[in-house]
């Protein structure tokens, strides 16, 4: 059974507050197999999401969230559904400047500089923002004279940015922005995103670095087998996966003795090291510390990687 939280923020945002950033209604996309089986991509998702809002769109391989975007950006039709961006079509919308990507590679010519790479992409947009701006604001201005094929992989990723900016966005759509960006480059990267979103500039990204998710969004849409099974802030997403972790030094642990304890439902050991995952962990707790020789217990919540495995794998 899918659990789904209601965003109420995202939700009165758009009360009276004219067409939604994304808008995806009961969309439908397969594809077939070299052998002709037919491979649902995406089963009936929908998603709606306000201006200004920075979404993290996760789920794993195979979930759906690649064909969900190229849909929202025009690159694929659905089957069935309807998406609509800022109250017009994908192709619309895209055509007038309002929706730019970040995708992990193509685009990119190595024998051009930098600089060059830019005014040939500004070329092609009727009003598009200065040059030396995107490539300020990509945070890439001092490498303007180098040749692309020189750049590493983080700034590669820079300069895509920077020519998703050339048209200034209404909705920037990201897929893995970050990858091969060092921390301090990292931190850059969405502190400017931040900032754009607060002028009220929309973002939707997928990534696997779920660190990111946990810091910056502002809501987090978990997909699985090609429809939404959770939608909420980074702790309501937490707090869906029941349970606690708790851990304890304990020498000669019995596993099948804690597995029989009420609420406890996984156990692991390392040495004299034990981690229990149980949806009671008072209970636990106190087991351990008064009919055990545990010592050093500590008891954690579950962080944002435990949720994402516990909601899109098996069965919820």
């Amino acid at each position: 059974m899918t659990s789904t939280v209601t965003n109420a923020p995202a939700a009165a945002a758009l009360a009276g507050a004219g067409p939604a950033a994304i808008d995806l209604r009961e969309l439908r996309k397969s594809f077939r197999a070299p052998d002709g089986a037919e491979i649902r991509a995406v089963d009936g998702l929908d998603l709606v999401v306000a201006p200004g809002e920075i979404v993290a769109f996760l789920g794993p391989n195979g979930a759906g969230k690649s064909t969900t975007l190229d849909m929202v950006l025009g690159l694929t039709a659905p089957d069935a559904g309807e998406a609509r961006i800022f109250g017009e079509s994908p192709a619309r919308a895209v055509a007038a400047g309002r929706v730019a990507a970040v995708l992990q590679s193509g685009g990119l010519l190595p024998d051009l500089t930098v600089t060059e790479t830019v005014e040939l992409v500004a070329a092609l947009h009727p009003r598009p923002r200065p040059v030396a701006e995107v490539l300020e604001r990509a945070g890439i201005l001092d490498i303007a004279r180098r040749r692309v094929g020189k750049c590493s992989g983080g700034q590669q990723q820079r300069l895509r940015f920077a020519l998703a900016l050339l048209p200034d966005p209404d909705l920037m759509v990201l897929d893995e922005p970050t990858t091969g960006m060092d921390v301090e480059g990292r931190r850059e990267f969405w502190n400017a995103l931040r900032a754009d979103s607060r002028r009220g500039r929309t973002v939707v990204f997928a990534t696997h670095y779920l660190g990111e998710a946990d810091a910056y969004a502002d809501r987090i849409v978990l997909v699985r087998a090609g429809k939404v099974v959770a939608d909420g802030t980074a702790a309501q997403i937490k707090n869906l996966a029941a349970g606690r972790t708790v851990r304890a030094t304990l020498p000669g642990a019995d596993p099948a003795r804690l597995l029989s304890l009420p609420g406890v439902d996984e156990v692991e050991l390392s040495g004299d090291r034990v981690v229990v995952h149980t949806v009671d962990s008072d209970a636990l707790a106190r087991h351990l510390l008064t009919a055990t020789a545990a010592t050093d217990l500590e008891i954690s919540s579950h962080n944002l990687e435990s949720a994402f495995l516990t909601l899109t794998t098996g069965d919820n």
